[in-house]
């Protein structure tokens, strides 16, 4: 069954119930999660249990902001958290929100509500803790979710449905949402054939499923399975982080400049003429099965809802949008203490700053 129709059967299993133990299969998943034991000997030696450093505040403070700031919010698990780098700067929320105030020359407050080791089933709680503020409704939300539904055998049909209705929640409510789908768990170092395939399979059908849904719902999808793929697999000890499975401070970089566009576009920041299909990039609208399974193979590519209804159901605008070059200069975050503390994490504030891209610098994917 091609990755498409697969997608879409999750999707709708969500949409209209159902779910079982997944699509690998009980021998399947029985061989998935003796590998998964024998892995965990090896993952999480380097310090992966220390906290993420809590990268709240406002950035890009050398700009006007007449209007205000622009608020962002990070949802999701420990990729969204930042787990496994020492410096706010270095988080990828702290990295979009210097990329986005430099693009929109406006500040940025950032908050982040993400907790380590999140499923899907958490989306419910952040998204309350999100708008729990009516008069701090988020601008744009990034949420970053779905490699622990895999590792921890989340029927795909109830992570899609967790991940919908977190989408629908703040949309209605009047936020900007863009998913990382499920990275690529096949590209984690210690993990050994046949965990290395089913973990591919099951990941890359998971981030199409939650393309569809969160599409369906309004929102914005950018895939992270290549980001977690080809160059973090040619490049192990550079872009992965001590305990040799969350993202070092270079993988997360990777990962921000993937999703920094789609976050600026879905603000309205990117000239006209650039949210058009580019053919020569291989951009165009399509069945939104299949642009969600395009896209679960392929870094950083972007898809979002076109056309209502067609012969083929909804379709989408699927886009391969150039990344953003982060430059290493800092600017300094200021602490919003008027944010209330998460009682999840609880790190002390590092002020150091964070990486502002430089909106001239782009880097084809």
């Amino acid at each position: 069954m091609s990755r498409a129709r697969v997608a879409r059967r999750i999707a709708a299993g969500a949409a209209y119930g159902g779910g079982g133990i997944g699509l690998l299969g009980v021998a399947a998943v029985g061989v998935l999660l003796t590998e998964v034991q024998m892995a965990k000997r090896h993952v999480g030696n380097g310090g992966s249990d220390e906290p993420p450093p809590r990268a709240d505040g406002l950035y890009g403070l050398q700009y006007p902001g007449h209007d205000g700031p622009l608020r962002l919010t990070m949802l999701g698990d420990s990729t969204a958290a930042g787990q496994g780098v020492h410096r706010a700067r270095q988080t990828p929320g702290a990295l979009i929100a210097s990329g986005l105030a430099a693009v929109a020359e406006r500040p940025v407050d950032l908050r982040n509500v993400a907790l380590p080791g999140a499923q899907s089933d958490d989306l419910e709680r952040q998204v309350t803790r999100a708008l729990m503020d009516a008069d701090r409704v988020p601008d744009v939300c990034v949420i970053m979710i779905g490699a622990n539904d895999v590792t921890h055998r989340m029927p795909p049909t109830r992570s899609v449905r967790h991940l919908s209705a977190a989408v629908r929640r703040l949309r209605t409510a009047g936020a900007e949402v863009v998913v990382g789908t499920c990275p690529d768990l096949g590209t984690i170092e210690p993990v050994q054939q046949p965990l290395r395939w089913l973990a591919r399979r099951a990941s890359r059908q998971l981030a199409a499923a939650q393309t569809i849904g969160a599409v369906e719902q309004g929102g914005r999808t950018v895939s992270l399975g290549d980001l977690l793929g080809p160059e973090f697999e040619a490049n192990p000890r550079e872009l992965f982080g001590p305990d040799n499975y969350h993202p070092s401070a270079e993988g997360y970089a990777t990962a921000a400049m993937a999703v920094l566009p789609t976050v600026c576009a879905a603000l309205g920041l990117w000239p006209a003429e650039e949210e058009r299909p580019d053919a020569s990039r291989r951009e165009g609208f399509l069945p939104v099965a299949r642009a969600a399974a395009e896209a679960a193979s392929e870094a950083g590519t972007e898809v979002t809802a076109a056309v209502p209804a067609g012969p083929r159901g909804p379709w989408a605008l699927l886009k391969r949008r150039r990344r953003r070059r982060l430059p290493a200069t800092d600017p300094t975050p200021s602490p919003d203490t008027t944010q209330d503390q998460d009682q999840d994490q609880a790190p002390e504030q590092d002020t150091s700053g964070a990486a502002a891209p430089d909106p001239a610098a782009n880097r084809a994917t």
